[in-house]
């Protein structure tokens, strides 16, 4: 198991590019499986989550090709159908939570599918229930091999639909996109995720012949085509690690511009850290974060305690809620964390409680943070990363401390952000990998 060994107390400058969004490319990577024809995607992240996709992918049959850094083509001719229902591919599935999007393609392609437990993030329940209902709409037949604890889905004869979702669930919302494109008749998706990575799938496959409209709302229009074509396509910047990037310039930054962010596309994030007092200026696609000796919670227009809470877009992304806790635990005030989609998400709070921060856990869902106003610097500790997100807030937190930290498991970290002890040191971090 790797671990970090980070020195704190060395402050950032310079220019950092945010790598490809790591949700995006598990679907558009996915759907490339809808046609027999080459899909050809740029600026693929190379993080673990995305390479063990693509290794998948080749398992089964998919010739991929890497074109330079950060660019591929995926040909999806020759799928080997048996190794779908292996135990080795099974077992993989479990490990990695990205296979749940090869789901719709494949039921929309071959006509069946096999599902296990999918991995992932330790962060509280994560269900299915979205993807399986909006299947079962479009006609899809399951049964339960309780043997080897798997679904196995029977897509030969879907037929377009009306569906209102139960949750505007992301993967379930592309997951069923994927499944629909295919599909004969008209299906019309209700209260549909339509994050820009959600877009971004929708735009891709239209290219690829597809008839999606309603794209950017929660009312998707999808009438079913005989068949799709290849395409190209370029994923966007990875919010999420625009969001990192704006928390560790906050937190110990002398002056850091985060280069071609699409700004337009990252909706009300450098709001949220504004409203912790934090300076977020726009110039072109660039975002700059000057030096600030000193950041100042907002309060609400009738005066209460300033929250923050996640909500389906185009509210604030849930992924960056454990970086805006951290950024909080230096500001000057206080702010209350709502994390009212994952219950498990706020525990790694007591590993900075345990570095100094003052933070009260009200529930698995409410966190109130205390800002030091830089007056008390964090202390270091070792800790251990639970998930992506967290782990990249405990690293926050580590470069911002007094002393030495160590962090284990980084593994969870590596599944989302690309060579980031490299890319941070090049800004002036100290950052080991052992």
């Amino acid at each position: 198991m790797e671990s970090f060994i980070i020195e704190g107390g060395h402050p950032l400058s310079g220019t950092i590019t945010p790598q490809g969004a790591k949700n995006e490319a598990l679907e558009v990577i996915c759907a490339s499986l809808l046609t027999s024809d080459e899909v050809r995607i740029s600026n693929v992240p190379d993080i673990l989550d995305v390479n063990n996709l693509i290794k998948l992918l080749t398992d089964i049959g998919v010739k991929v090709n890497r074109i330079g850094k950060n660019e591929y083509s995926f040909k999806a001719r020759e799928i080997n159908l048996d190794y779908l229902e292996s135990e080795e591919f099974i077992r993989k599935c479990s490990s990695l939570r990205g296979s749940v999007l090869m789901i719709g393609p494949l039921l929309s392609r071959f006509g069946k599918a096999v599902v296990a437990k999918p991995g992932g993030d330790k962060i509280g329940r994560r269900r299915l229930d979205t993807h399986f209902l909006g299947f079962k709409h479009l006609g899809a037949r399951f049964s339960h091999n309780d043997e080897r604890g798997t679904f196995e889905i029977d897509g030969s004869n879907l037929k377009g639909c009306y569906m209102l979702l139960d949750e505007a669930s992301v993967t379930g919302t592309a997951n069923i996109i994927m499944a629909a494109v295919l599909t004969k008749g008209t299906t019309t998706i209700y209260n549909a995720a339509c994050e820009p990575y959600i877009q971004q799938l929708c735009h891709l496959l239209n290219r690829m012949g597809a008839r999606i409209s309603g794209i950017a709302s929660n009312l998707l229009t999808i009438v079913g085509v005989e068949n799709l074509h290849g395409a190209r396509h370029t994923i966007l910047p990875d919010m999420i690690e625009v969001g990192s990037f704006i928390g560790m310039a906050a937190m110990v930054g002398k002056g850091i511009r985060i280069k071609n962010v699409s700004v337009r596309n990252l909706g009300i994030i450098p709001n949220a850290f504004r409203r912790l007092g934090v300076k977020v200026n726009v110039e072109n696609d660039d975002l700059v974060i000057p030096h600030m000796e000193h950041y100042e919670i907002e309060s609400f227009i009738d005066g209460s305690i300033m929250t923050l809470a996640d909500a389906p877009w185009p509210g604030l992304t849930p992924d960056l809620l454990s970086v805006l806790l951290v950024v909080a635990t230096q500001a000057r005030g206080s702010v209350l964390f709502h994390q009212k989609m994952f219950e498990s998400r706020l525990f790694f709070v007591d590993k900075l409680i345990d570095m100094g921060a003052q933070i009260i856990l009200c529930d698995p869902h409410r966190a109130v943070v205390v800002g030091h106003d830089h007056k008390i610097r964090l202390r270091a500790g070792r800790m251990t990363s639970p998930d992506i997100r967290a782990g990249i807030a405990l690293l926050i937190a580590a470069l911002s401390a007094n002393g030495t930290s160590r962090i284990d498991n980084i593994a969870q970290i590596d599944r989302g952000y690309e060579d980031i002890e490299a890319r941070l040191n090049a800004l002036g971090a100290n950052i080991k990998r052992i």
